[in-house]
């Protein structure tokens, strides 16, 4: 007998609350895995799925990208992987169209590729806020389309060059700041006061105050004698991406910004593409990321999960309570529900 499966469903568009019911069990494809859910993570997307139906979805409908937990079954041709295994993975069904995808349910059928293993040391809570801003940021660093940077790796060899992120403490912006140094570059980045601490742990080098009338002016100065590999904003509206575009077009470097946020592809003279964070689903990109370095730093502690994980419940019925609690704004922390 397959396990049983539960979902929390959007039923109709715009619906609140979830209805949380049963759900098929669907047995994994040749390079596909099922993992039974530990933890999964609140993105924007999600809510504004829910709240603003901003994507065409075909309802009932199951939303979910970022999870975490132990693989109870594998598919014929997967080596990596072994049931039993403990992994974080970027669930797809928003590409894929498939809802046995997503992870918002007991069970979730993950691609090997878009999938890593996690340490004893890392629990499911902190290993689930990872997937989607991870993606996010590697094809935004490593798309040919994009900024292009050689990809990550536990021992880099110094560029010589900065990256600007705008928008550290996002989730995002966490992990893109690990992946460009992990990638050879310093990096330097903005975010609020209260947040400065956060991403020097993450190792930007040097941190401005995005609210300064001055953040401009101070990252230019400081990038004097540099040369820059380009920028990638985090943040996009409220003015965030004119002002990397400011920066970006008075310093020696790749003019160029890839943008989390849909925004005019130029902006000041600068070049700026929305970064579609699936893209890596069937490029080169997502075995370097996810094969060959996240597995590895993970266990060495070279690259650590961020933002922090925000538990905010327990169980398929919490995960409505975690879109509102999301909805309300949260700083340096990504909302969590543990099942």
């Amino acid at each position: 007998m397959p396990p049983v499966n539960s979902a929390a469903w959007l039923v109709a568009e715009k619906q609140t609350p979830l209805e949380v019911k049963s759900a098929p069990y669907t047995s994994p494809g040749p390079n596909e895995i099922v993992v039974k859910n530990g933890a999964v993570a609140i993105n924007p997307v999600d809510v504004g799925m829910q709240s603003l139906a901003i994507f065409p979805l075909n309802y009932p409908a199951i939303l979910g990208m970022d999870t975490a937990g132990e693989i109870v079954e594998i598919g014929s041709a997967v080596t990596r992987f072994k049931v039993g295994d403990r992994v974080l993975g970027h669930a797809v069904s928003f590409a894929s169209k498939r809802y046995s995808e997503a992870a918002f349910q007991s069970y979730t059928i993950l691609l090997d590729n878009m999938t890593a293993q996690i340490p004893d040391n890392i629990s499911f809570e902190a290993a689930c806020v990872i997937p989607l801003g991870l993606s996010t940021a590697a094809c935004g660093l490593y798309e040919k389309e994009y900024l292009a940077l050689p990809y990550p790796s536990t021992n880099p060899k110094p560029t010589g060059q900065v990256l600007i992120v705008w928008g550290g403490s996002t989730s995002v912006g966490s992990n893109g700041i690990q992946l460009a140094i992990s990638s050879g570059y310093e990096v330097f980045t903005t975010a609020s006061p209260k947040n400065f601490n956060y991403v020097k742990k993450l190792g930007a080098s040097q941190v401005f105050d995005y609210h300064s009338k001055t953040v401009v002016d101070d990252m230019v100065a400081a990038l004097k004698g540099k040369t820059i590999a380009g920028a990638l904003d985090c943040i996009g509206r409220d003015g965030a991406v004119e002002l990397c575009a400011d920066v970006v077009r008075q310093v020696e470097g790749t003019k160029f910004i890839s943008e989390a946020w849909i925004v005019p592809g130029e902006v000041l003279g600068i070049k700026a593409s929305f970064i579609d964070g699936g893209s890596l689903i069937n490029n080169e990109i997502s075995t370097a990321v996810y094969d060959k370095f996240l597995p590895k730093a993970l266990a060495e502690g070279k690259f650590i999960p961020a933002p922090d994980p925000l538990v905010v419940g327990h169980g398929l019925e919490s995960i409505q309570e975690a879109l509102e609690a999301y909805a309300k704004g949260v700083s340096a922390q990504k909302i969590v529900i543990t099942l």
